[in-house]
């Protein structure tokens, strides 16, 4: 769904990586531990402070940095997908390009040049297939997902390997409190243009996903739609993790409120 979304960036896009890069840097030496207390206010709000934008579609690269600058790194080795050419709106560009890192990059549309990104389809069942044909570490440090669908049942799928951080973007139609996802489907394709909301998951059913394999949501991006989770054992003693309400960016009223249109013979999933 990105792509729909991400038009509006604006003069944004055309900025030079660089600058955006020095910006990054600004914003995650802006506030020191002593400066913010994660343990009253909510981790939350630290992360915020530190949002920055090098390639990413919102402040996700400043997020990242921060997270790893607290819970530490393990190979510096990353894997996402849908990757489109690597540097657009990538969650892990930054990473690779300015920091040391490298991973997986895959994308299931002609957007991969097959050397960079790897043209693969993903779904829940060769994910992990994937994974041990390209050498991932079982606890390799980051995974993002955007592959506007069957976003939720690839995570769910994904057991003998488990990233420290989980970026996913979920579907912002859906009021707090619904844990929605569409109904699996090998064939999904998004259909931007007549039924656009049919996509992913609902922030809370992924909420609870993450909870179940041992995650906690600890941040959403403000300007999209990506949701930040970490593994529980990694988090500092004494942090406090932000509410569910808290982490809410997109809400709806009830009065007149009528779910997302599935494509025709489609359904939702409650979870």
């Amino acid at each position: 769904m990105g792509e729909a979304r991400r038009g509006g960036a604006g003069t944004e896009e055309s900025r030079d990586p660089r600058d955006r890069e020095e910006s990054c840097l600004r914003a995650g030496s802006g506030a020191s531990g002593s400066e913010r207390s994660p343990q009253s206010e909510g981790w939350h709000v630290d992360l915020g402070a530190h949002a920055a934008r090098v390639y990413s579609q919102g402040g996700e690269d400043g997020v990242l940095l921060r997270i790893f600058e607290t819970i530490g790194v393990r190979h510096r080795f990353f894997v996402e997908f849908g990757a489109w050419d690597g540097l657009h709106l990538s969650n892990t560009a930054n990473l690779r390009l300015s920091h040391g890192w490298s991973g997986l990059l895959m994308e299931g549309s002609d957007r991969a040049d097959g050397a960079l990104v790897r043209r693969e389809r993903v779904d829940p069942e060769n994910v992990e297939r994937l994974f041990e044909s390209h050498g991932v570490p079982a606890d390799f440090d980051l995974l993002s997902i955007d592959i506007d669908g069957n976003d939720y049942w690839v995570w769910r799928a994904i057991e003998r390997f488990v990233p420290r951080v989980v970026v996913i973007e979920y579907n912002v139609f859906f009021r707090r409190g619904m844990a929605r996802t569409i109904a699996y489907d090998a064939l999904h394709e998004w259909d931007k243009t007549h039924f656009g909301s049919y996509h992913g998951a609902s922030l809370t059913a992924l909420e609870k996903l993450g909870r179940s394999k041992g995650y906690a949501l600890v941040y959403t991006e403000p300007e999209g739609a990506n949701a930040i989770f970490v593994q529980r054992g990694l988090l500092p003693a004494g942090i406090r993790l932000p509410t569910l309400a808290e982490l809410t960016r997109w809400d709806w009223p009830a009065e007149g409120y009528v779910e997302p249109t599935p494509q025709p013979g489609r359904r939702w999933v409650e979870v």
